[in-house]
């Protein structure tokens, strides 16, 4: 693999991004001020995630150079996580009307599907289902839905930072444990962008992602699933294992409020993890037990399905069980 030399260069244009980011954050007063919906207490700058998304996106087409990424991914990935990342920059810096955002979302998701020619056949107990125009509407209703929910679940410190690091490096081990190393490269790049922005997020934060990092990781996160699943359908179930703490809260968490007549569309504190981090009273023991999750549970079990050990479906209900358990312990979508 010839891609070990990017590496630092990503991860020093990502912490050296974030640093200047911090800056102008302050300089132009965009801060994130806690209220009522906050789980922070003290004022903190944000749109920190502009860094990952700079940083990643010059890798891609280093990347494509190599031979390490396929040209249709390059412009997937550039095209969709760009456009998401500039709605999210401007909803940053000035409100945007959700109806817009969600224009912008869906555009987006089609650009990305267009170039990954659509959602591939899946494997469901051991059946090969190609859904067609039906599976392409479903991947279009993913990856929107991808990237609200990590944007949603990006709310203390350093845990969105942590789920992308893990999920990516994870996702790279399934790689690794199945021989298929040309699908590496992409998610290590994102891991090590990721996680020169985390060196300032780590808490107490000091910077925070902003919509332009949530969403931009949500909808990368939903591309190379897809991307990888042509390769292997199996993989989509892995991508959707080693995610199952975001997922599973955020997704719970949008019915209860559904079904008890909340505005959906509203800021709320009423995931899971939130309430989890109000009754330890830390943000640094929910994000660490986010690491720990993913990794002693999600990963092996994801390992498992992509190795063939494990039916995917079953294997999706079993790492998720406990994960429900836990959105109804936290009372997750619940004031």
């Amino acid at each position: 693999m010839t891609v070990w030399w990017l590496l630092l260069p990503v991860l020093a244009i990502s912490w050296g991004l974030t640093l200047v980011l911090r800056r102008y954050a302050l300089s132009k007063s965009l801060m994130d001020v806690p209220n009522e919906r906050s789980s922070h207490k003290v004022a903190t700058p944000r749109g920190g995630g502009l860094a990952i998304v700079v940083s990643f996106l010059l890798s891609l087409p280093v990347l494509e150079s190599l031979s390490l990424m396929p040209a249709p991914a390059l412009y997937s990935l550039l095209g969709s996580g760009g456009l998401v990342a500039v709605i999210g920059f401007a909803d940053d810096h000035g409100h945007i009307a959700a109806r817009w955002r969600l224009l912008g979302h869906f555009v987006a998701a089609l650009w990305a599907l267009y170039w990954l020619n659509g959602l591939p056949p899946v494997v469901l107990f051991g059946i090969t289902v190609d859904m067609g125009w039906f599976g392409t509407i479903l991947a279009l209703i993913y990856l929107v839905w991808m990237l609200n929910l990590y944007n949603f679940m990006d709310g203390i410190d350093g845990i969105a930072s942590v789920e992308a690091i893990t999920v990516c490096l994870g996702m790279c081990v399934v790689y690794w444990a199945i021989g298929n190393l040309d699908l590496v490269a992409a998610p290590l790049m994102l891991s090590v962008a990721v996680a020169g922005f985390f060196f300032w997020n780590f808490p107490p934060a000091k910077i925070f992602m902003g919509d332009v990092g949530s969403g931009f990781l949500g909808m990368i996160f939903g591309g190379l699933a897809i991307q990888a699943s042509w390769s292997d359908p199996k993989l989509m179930w892995s991508w959707i294992i080693l995610l199952g703490v975001f997922i599973v809260d955020s997704t719970w968490a949008l019915l209860s409020r559904l079904i008890n007549g909340k505005k959906i569309y509203e800021a709320h504190c009423t995931h899971g993890y939130q309430h989890a981090s109000k009754i330890s009273g830390s943000h640094l023991k929910v994000t660490l037990c986010v690491m720990l999750i993913n990794l002693l549970w999600l990963l092996p079990i994801s390992i498992g399905v992509g190795t063939g050990g494990l039916d995917g479906a079953s294997g999706l209900l079993l790492s998720w069980i406990p994960l429900f358990f836990l959105a109804f312990r936290f009372r997750s979508g619940k004031d």
